[in-house]
C-alpha cells in the first residue's frame, strides 16, 4: 500500500476491469524495456502484459527539491514512487485522458529530469508551481498539481492552470473509472533526450508547444 490509497484502489480496479472484459491482464508495447511489472510473455504483436507491483525501494524527489530549492506536495512521492506500472487509461466527467505511472527505475529519472523541466519552465514563465501526473485525450491539456494546495486542475502548456477539477489528489482519482482499450503503439519522434514509449510522446508535444512560446 502506499500513502495515496486512492491510487492502490484504482490500480486494482484498473487491473479487475481487464480481467472482468478481456478475461486479461492489460497490455503495454514496452519497446524492449524491462519491468518487474511485467507478467508472461510478449504477444504476438510485441506487447507485454502487466501487472502493477509495489516498489521494493520507494521513489523520492529529494533531489528535485534540492535541485530547485522547492518544497513539493507530499503526494508526489505516492504518487510516483510508490509502483512501476504502465500508463493508465481512464474515463471521467471531462473526457478520456492517461495517468502517468512509472515503468521502471530508469523512467522514473525520465520523469524527474520532465518535471524538473517544467517546474523551470513554469518559473522562467513567472507562473505559480505546478507538476503533471497526466493528459485528457484529444487536446493538449495536462492534468497538473498545484503545488501550493495540492489541487489537480486542467493546464496548457505555458499558460497557468484553467480549470480546477479536485481538491486534491485523492480525490482526483476516485472521480475516474479504469478504460479498457486496446495497447497503443506509438510512433517514435525525433526529441531523443525524452524518448520513451507511452504517454511520453504526448508529452513530447506539449513540451514542444511549450518551448516554442
Amino acid at each position: 500500500m502506499s500513502s495515496l490509497p486512492a491510487l492502490d484502489l484504482f490500480l486494482s480496479k484498473y487491473q479487475q476491469a481487464y480481467m472482468d472484459k478481456l478475461g486479461e491482464q492489460p497490455r503495454y508495447y514496452a519497446e524492449g524495456q524491462e519491468s518487474d511489472c511485467i507478467v508472461g510473455e510478449l504477444d504476438s504483436d510485441g506487447a507485454v502484459f502487466w501487472q502493477a507491483v509495489k516498489r521494493q525501494q520507494a521513489g523520492q524527489f529529494d533531489n528535485v527539491e534540492t535541485a530547485l530549492e522547492l518544497s513539493l506536495q507530499a503526494d508526489i512521492n505516492a504518487f510516483f514512487g510508490s509502483h512501476f506500472a504502465a500508463p493508465l487509461y481512464f474515463d471521467s466527467q471531462w473526457g478520456m485522458g492517461e495517468l502517468i505511472q512509472v515503468w521502471n527505475q530508469t523512467d522514473f529519472e525520465y520523469l524527474q529530469q520532465n518535471i524538473i523541466g517544467h517546474l523551470m519552465m513554469k518559473k522562467k514563465l513567472k507562473q505559480e508551481p505546478t507538476w503533471f501526473i497526466g493528459v485528457l485525450e484529444g487536446e493538449d491539456k495536462m492534468l497538473t498539481v498545484n503545488n501550493s494546495d495540492g489541487s489537480v486542475w486542467v493546464e496548457i502548456p505555458g499558460e497557468v492552470q484553467t480549470q480546477k477539477l479536485a481538491d486534491s489528489l485523492a480525490e482526483f482519482i476516485t472521480l475516474l473509472t479504469p478504460r479498457v482499450t486496446p495497447a497503443i503503439k506509438q510512433i517514435e519522434e525525433s526529441m531523443p533526450e525524452l524518448d520513451h514509449p507511452g504517454i511520453w510522446q504526448r508529452m513530447k508535444l506539449m513540451w514542444a508547444n511549450l518551448r516554442g512560446k
